[in-house]
């Protein structure tokens, strides 16, 4: 048994399946697959999750398969209509839109709210000594940081100015997903 878990880039492909198998494990009294499926950015998975998704869900595996899920990043696509201005308003039409879109009970859409670097943020000493001590205190609740200057900006901008180099979203993000703590990160991205 598995789930099919549609991301939007390379980092989500690397490091998701593996975060998210640890905090299966936590949970479940049987072991679950997680295979990810990269799309090359969110327009091409919200245009291809309804005829990939329904490729898997009435394939001739559908019977191995629990879900299949699509996460987004909430900060970043440019679909959502003009009157949508909080996280809450953009996460419940485009979730509502997109599964609608699919139409399928076995596909659920997800996002994580200011891209998956919110999710590291929750464990400030997974960071550099300088980034960490530069974070303020925002960080506690990662998700209510406005559009403005969201975690992914944010460690970009950190790492540039503390360390001098740059945050590889790739490389230190795939290292960071290995040794975040999936309770804590829970806890502070419900």
């Amino acid at each position: 048994m598995k789930f099919i878990l549609f991301v939007e880039g390379e980092t989500e492909r690397k490091a998701l399946p593996v975060f998210l198998q640890k905090w299966l494990e936590a949970g479940l009294s049987m072991r679950v697959g997680i295979d990810a499926v990269k799309f090359n950015g969110w327009q091409e998975l919200v245009k291809g999750s309804p005829k990939k998704a329904l490729m898997h869900l009435n394939g001739p595996k559908k019977g191995d398969i629990i879900a299949v899920i699509a996460l987004l990043d909430l900060y970043g696509p440019t679909f959502y209509p003009n009157d949508k201005k909080t996280a809450k308003a953009r996460y419940d039409w485009a979730k509502e839109d997109i599964e609608k879109e699919v139409g399928h009970q076995k596909f659920r859409q997800f996002f994580a709210v200011h891209k998956t670097e919110a999710w590291l943020l929750s464990e400030p000493n997974l960071f550099p000594a300088e980034v960490k001590k530069a974070l303020s205190a925002k960080i506690q609740h990662p998700e209510q940081v406005n559009f403005d200057e969201p975690p992914a900006k944010l460690l970009q901008r950190l790492y540039k100015e503390k360390t001098k180099r740059i945050y590889k979203k790739t490389i230190h993000g795939s290292e960071l997903f290995n040794q975040l703590d999936v309770g804590l990160a829970c806890g502070k991205c419900p």
